[in-house]
């Protein structure tokens, strides 16, 4: 493949994921995507044989590998709660830079019927659960229960999705500020209660 040609195909998978996360899966047209990314119309089933689906799958894939990446490396951090703070705050930067117009391009795809494409929620959900894996991680290896950091680590995926859009819809940081808020108190409180911890020891 020569480098006109990928450079095109990247284009276009990063032109369907911030489609993605403004308009969702069903807005997400070929046609979008070329008037998007630039790319030339004889690219799409050469790049993407497959078609849309195959296309709005890679976007999916690249925006989990990418929120993957921030996790695994919040993982190295010595405090987990500044790590999930971090987490939640570049939501809620993402939100305010786009003046609350983008989403999660992953919830975009999950929550519209797929029935033509069915691979498309199962790409989503393995999303979902990759990020779930290493926040789990991240609390086992500061102490947690492999049953409490897998609990945790739903809860917190759930709360910043949910508060995302709640923030679009309202136009506001609240909703995340308020997840954020509730999560730090709770994660404080997990890790105090933790096996081996001394009652009244800082995490």
């Amino acid at each position: 493949m020569s480098p006109r040609r990928s450079e095109s195909r990247d284009r276009m998978i990063l032109s369907a994921a911030a489609l993605l996360r403004e308009y969702g899966a069903s807005a997400t047209s070929i046609d979008r995507v070329l008037a998007h990314s630039g790319a030339p119309r004889g690219s799409v089933y050469h790049h993407f044989p497959g078609g849309r689906t195959q296309l709005i799958d890679e976007a999916v894939a690249l925006t989990g590998d990418f929120i993957a990446g921030l996790i695994d490396a919040a993982m190295q951090a010595d405090d987990p709660v500044d790590a999930v703070d971090a987490f939640f705050l570049l939501w809620r930067d993402r939100l305010v830079e786009s003046g609350f117009r983008a989403g999660c391009p992953i919830v975009a795809v999950a929550v519209e019927t797929n029935d033509d494409a069915p691979q498309l929620a199962r790409s989503a959900a393995a999303v979902f659960a990759r990020w779930q894996e290493a926040l789990a991680a991240l609390f086992l290896r500061h102490g947690l229960t492999e049953e409490r950091s897998r609990r945790l680590s739903a809860f917190i995926i759930a709360a910043v999705e949910g508060a995302v859009i709640m923030c679009r819809a309202e136009q506001s940081t609240a909703p995340i500020e308020a997840a954020a808020a509730e999560i730090h108190d709770l994660l404080l409180h997990a890790l105090r209660d933790r096996p081996g911890v001394e009652p009244g020891a800082r995490p």
